[in-house]
C-alpha cells in the first residue's frame, strides 16, 4: 500500500517528548520526595499511585498501553503490595533488580528466536540495519543486567534512604548516559527509511 496523505490518520498518537519524560520522571521524583518526608512505606504508596496515574493519563492520550511502563506498573503494584502488606521494604527494594533481569532476558530472549524487540518498540524513533539492531540490544541487555547487580549491591550496602538517592541520582543518569554513548552505532547502523 502507496503511502498518502491520508495515512496519518491511521498513525498511532504519539505523546510529547516532555509529557512522555514527564510521565517517566514524575513518578520517581514523587517516591524520592515522599522518601525524605515521610519514609519508605508512604513513598512505596505515593510511586504506586503514580505510576498508575501517568500510564493512565498516557492511555487516555495516546488509546494504547505502551510495552515497558505498562510491564513495569505491574511490577511497581506487586512488589510495591508487598511491601506495604509485609510492611517489609526488601520487596521494593528489589523490584528494580527484578525489573532490569526480566528487560535484560526478554531482550537477549528476543536474540536467541531471532526477533529484536527493540527494534519493534524503537523502530519509529530510529531505523536501523538488522545488524544495527542486534548490537544495540545486546549492549542494552547487558547494561540491564549491570543495572541489576548494581542495584542489588547498593540496597545491601547501605541505608534504605542512600538506596533511594542513588536509585533516582545513580540509575537515572546512568542510563541517560549510556543511551547517548549509543548515538555511534545509531548513526554507523543508521538505515534509510522504507519509502
Amino acid at each position: 500500500m502507496m503511502p498518502g496523505p491520508d495515512m496519518t490518520e491511521t498513525t498511532k498518537p504519539q505523546l510529547n517528548p516532555l509529557l512522555k519524560l514527564a510521565f517517566d520522571l514524575g513518578p520517581l521524583a514523587l517516591f524520592f520526595f515522599a522518601n525524605s518526608r515521610y519514609g519508605i512505606f508512604v513513598a512505596t504508596a505515593t510511586f504506586m499511585i503514580a505510576v498508575l496515574a501517568a500510564l493512565a493519563a498516557s492511555y487516555v492520550l495516546t488509546r494504547a498501553l505502551p510495552i515497558m511502563p505498562a510491564v513495569t506498573a505491574v511490577i511497581v503494584l506487586v512488589f510495591g503490595g508487598l511491601t506495604l502488606i509485609l510492611h517489609n521494604d526488601l520487596f521494593i527494594k528489589i523490584k528494580p533488580t527484578i525489573l532490569y533481569a526480566l528487560f535484560g532476558g526478554v531482550l537477549l530472549g528476543g536474540l536467541f528466536f531471532g526477533k529484536s524487540f527493540l527494534g519493534v518498540v524503537f523502530d519509529s524513533l530510529f531505523h536501523l540495519t538488522d545488524e544495527g539492531w542486534r548490537k544495540l540490544t545486546w549492549r542494552w541487555a547487558l547494561f540491564f543486567f549491570a543495572l541489576a547487580l548494581l542495584n542489588e549491591i547498593v540496597w545491601r550496602n547501605t541505608s534504605t534512604n542512600v538506596w533511594v538517592e542513588f536509585k533516582v541520582f545513580g540509575f537515572l543518569p546512568l542510563t541517560f548516559l549510556f543511551g547517548a554513548l549509543q548515538y555511534p552505532l545509531l548513526k554507523k547502523y543508521a538505515a534509510e527509511p522504507a519509502e
